[in-house]
């Protein structure tokens, strides 16, 4: 991480001119203008994506990201026990719910969550997160009303004005993928799911189920000679990301659960071999393609 640091501290220092230097305020006009991974960082927190949705909060996964959440949603209703939210999981493996005793708005009486799993044993599973072994405070503890959903004979799921549907993904211990659709606008959550035959009929499934999203929130770990070495590992990258959203028409595809020994410059490099990609394959198509990163807001109305 010092290096890190260093190596954009001196980056920066590159791109300046003197008159950039002049004084605080072209100092702070000269950052401004600087590329996201020079002037800050993709984050290194695991996966936790919150959707605002009309009056609904969404919430997908509960990694360590999810106590950055939990924060700013104490400036809120939630800080005055008033919040009410539907959190979605993916799967249980660690990187997705280790934020949870961490995330302060479960200790607020007053604030309602509803937890929703194709899982059967969901709240098992997170309960047995937090047994005395492994964490010193029991999942009991939280003052807030905590109801768990299993999905598992449904096909889909409604809140409010929206609906919410699921599919199955490859990835070792089972993973599921989620479709937000309201008011003609979708987002899919795919993180956590590998493609391990490429053919047209072995994505048709995934196809279909992110046909026309505004939004694809798509994992992509790996480069692609590296999801080829690290089969069965339960990740995908930016080139399937890419041939998928084109063949499901996607309007827009975050690439995210970035490799985590990835430097951010590193990230970069395989998001402008990404750009290249596309203009190959699809000079003519307007796919709009961006690095997610912690903080980044995106707004579909």
């Amino acid at each position: 991480m010092y290096e890190e640091v260093e190596e954009k501290v001196v980056k920066a220092l590159q791109n300046a001119k003197a008159e950039d230097l002049a004084d605080d305020d072209s100092i702070k006009s000269f950052v401004q203008t600087l590329p996201h991974e020079i002037r800050g960082t993709f984050g290194g927190n695991s996966s936790c994506v919150s959707m605002q949705v009309g009056d609904e909060l969404l919430i997908f996964d509960a990694g360590s990201g999810i106590r950055m959440l939990g924060q700013e949603l104490m400036a809120t209703d939630f800080g005055r026990g008033q919040g009410k939210a539907n959190v979605f999981f993916s799967h249980t493996h660690w990187d997705h719910i280790l934020g949870i005793p961490f995330f302060v708005p479960f200790y607020i009486k007053g604030n309602q969550f509803t937890v929703n799993s194709p899982l059967p044993d969901i709240q098992e599973r997170l309960e047995g997160q937090q047994k005395f072994e492994y964490f010193p405070i029991p999942f009991s503890i939280y003052a807030s009303d905590i109801d768990f959903v299993v999905l598992e004979n449904k096909t889909e799921q409604k809140i409010g004005d929206m609906a919410v549907t699921w599919k199955a993904m490859y990835h070792p211990g089972q993973c599921f993928a989620y479709r937000v659709d309201y008011k003609g606008k979708s987002v899919v959550y795919a993180t956590d799911a590998e493609y391990k035959k490429l053919g047209s009929s072995d994505l048709k499934p995934a196809v279909e189920f992110f046909q026309d999203a505004d939004l694809l929130i798509f994992d992509s770990m790996y480069t692609f000679s590296e999801g080829l070495e690290k089969e069965d590992w339960g990740h995908s990258s930016t080139f399937i990301g890419v041939d998928l959203a084109l063949e499901a028409n996607v309007k827009q595809i975050a690439f995210f659960h970035h490799e985590p020994t990835y430097s951010d410059f590193k990230l970069m490099d395989i998001f402008r071999q990404t750009e290249k990609y596309l203009k190959l394959v699809a000079p003519k198509q307007e796919l709009k393609m961006f690095l997610s990163y912690e903080g980044l807001s995106v707004d579909l109305l």
